[in-house]
């Protein structure tokens, strides 16, 4: 195998998936994380949590290591470090994939209401529910501080900074979640509106499958726009790739 050295951007599954299949062919991957979760869930290989200062950060950092590939495997929202690769690999002379899941498809039965940001999810909430089940991430929920008319059942991983909603309960959990839980929180809850961004990935599809058995309307935020960096879906996808550019794997 070759020993070149792939980094991956990572904290998603997909981003562990190629780590993990990297790892098993001998390939040396080191995983960037962003250290946002306390808690986050390793993937194989070598470890670096932290920022890298910037695209110039990154753009060294690259040429210290020899790093012959970069996958950015990051979640569909983290635009800064994907914009911060988009420009440090061509400096650096690196190449650059994205590795981002599908976003979600409205179905039969869906009530979906798609808006830029969560500025405007906010200004939706109060036309659309009262009882809210908010799982946009812990980011950004100042957007929602200024809704009083509804009541918050805030999701996220870790906890949030303030502001917050004014009326709100606070859930920390973490995916995957089954369909029969979903419908059960809905349920106890009352919640009659979901609001949620595109992140796709089937470990937190079944609230959205929860949501169209009952009903609910939902606030979809679209992805930022796509950087113009050549992208594949899926980890077999990301493999083949790195195997015709830097023949690892």
């Amino acid at each position: 195998m070759s020993s070149a050295c792939v980094l991956v951007l990572g904290g998603t599954a997909e981003a562990r998936d190629l780590a993990a299949a990297l790892d098993r062919a001998g390939v040396s991957v080191v995983s960037s994380l962003a250290g946002r979760v306390a808690r986050p869930r390793l993937p194989a290989g070598e470890v670096r949590i932290g920022g890298f200062g910037g695209p110039a950060g990154l753009a060294r950092w690259l040429a210290e290591r020899g790093v012959a590939a970069v996958v950015d495997a990051t979640h569909p929202f983290a635009e800064r470090i994907s914009a911060s690769a988009a420009q440090a690999c061509p400096a650096a002379g690196v190449p650059l994939l994205r590795l981002e899941r599908p976003g979600w498809s409205e179905a039969p039965g869906d009530c979906w209401h798609w808006v830029d940001d969560l500025s405007h999810a906010a200004e939706l909430v109060p036309r659309l529910g009262r009882r809210v089940l908010l799982t946009t991430g812990r980011q950004g929920l100042a957007a929602f501080a200024v809704v009083r008319s509804a009541w918050f059942l805030v999701r996220c991983v870790d906890p949030p900074d303030p502001p917050l909603p004014p009326r709100h309960e606070l859930l920390l959990d973490r995916g995957p979640y089954l369909l029969e839980n979903e419908l059960a929180l809905m349920d106890g809850k009352q919640i009659d509106l979901l609001v949620t961004k595109d992140s796709g990935g089937a470990h937190t599809q079944p609230k959205l499958d929860a949501a169209r058995r009952r009903g609910l309307p939902v606030i979809v935020v679209r992805r930022p726009p796509r950087l113009d960096v050549p992208a594949v879906s899926s980890v077999a996808g990301a493999l083949s790739w790195l195997r015709e550019t830097v023949h690892a794997g």
